[in-house]
């Protein structure tokens, strides 16, 4: 029975250490600060600058709305149309030599330009080929949702659409279905696209200044990836209690062994 007892005491012991600390699964903890009374100023988000295979939906307003139907693909009675396949066919997608193709003004190079920029863009062009300053051209230019993808530990694995302006990476990750205890929330990947190609960005969600990050904010095209903690591939449970009643299991079927052998 001596036997039992140290493998009852290791075993418990690795219960113990296997768990995953409650302060793992919490966000935004006050780890600078000894009071929660200090205020945290969120990171202003910097305009979008339109990348390659972004989808644009473009609407030109005139005076006389006739003379604008051949700018606006799906017509003011469809403006209201959710399916992504809508966005997909009558939307402006930036090709790989960062263009779009406007009927009537042909290509226009919009590579790393923001929304602002393009309007201002369409409406020169559009005074110096297709109107008079007396049209009053009223140009609106937004991307067709904010789509990313999230994979690796997180409860909803691929590509989502938010149809806002903005989202930070709390939006993304709760449309996503939230990330288990069982996912590294101190070291999420946010791996952005660039001009010059794709880097990675590391983000601590358990510490409330990530608030002050420049990655905040998630963009266009941002994959986010959450990594497994090691509890998972120890294939322990999460908590105590987990962990105890497996550790009940094993010792029962230890004993039972050990009594079978003394039996014999």
């Amino acid at each position: 029975m001596k036997n039992a007892f140290f493998i009852t005491i290791i075993l418990m012991q690795v219960a113990l250490v296997s768990c995953i600390p409650y302060k793992d699964t919490l966000y935004l903890q006050n780890k600078a600060q000894a009071t929660d009374s200090i205020p945290v100023i969120v990171e202003q988000q910097k305009p979008y600058r339109v990348q390659i295979n972004d989808i644009l939906n473009i609407r030109i307003k005139v005076t006389d709305q006739e003379n604008a139907e051949i700018f606006n693909p799906i017509g003011e009675g469809n403006l209201n149309a959710t399916a992504g396949e809508r966005a997909y066919f009558d939307g402006f997608t930036v090709d790989l030599h960062g263009k779009i193709r406007v009927p009537e003004l042909g290509e226009l190079s919009v590579l790393g330009y923001t929304a602002k920029e393009i309007e201002q863009l369409i409406t020169k062009k559009l005074l110096e080929d297709q109107f008079k300053e007396t049209a009053n051209i009223f140009v609106t230019v937004k991307l067709t949702g904010l789509k990313y993808t999230t994979y690796g530990e997180i409860n909803g694995k691929g590509t989502k659409i938010l149809y806002q302006e903005r989202a930070n990476i709390f939006e993304a990750i709760a449309n996503s279905g939230d990330i288990p205890d069982t996912g590294n929330k101190k070291d999420v990947l946010i791996i952005r696209q660039y001009p010059d190609g794709q880097k990675i960005h590391h983000i601590d969600l358990t510490d409330r200044q990530v608030m002050q990050s420049p990655y905040y904010y998630i963009q266009p095209n941002d994959m986010i990836y959450v990594k497994p903690l090691r509890q998972k591939s120890w294939g322990t449970g999460t908590n105590a209690l987990q962990n105890i009643s497996a550790v009940a299991t094993i010792l029962s079927l230890v004993t039972t062994t050990i009594l079978l052998f003394n039996r014999l």
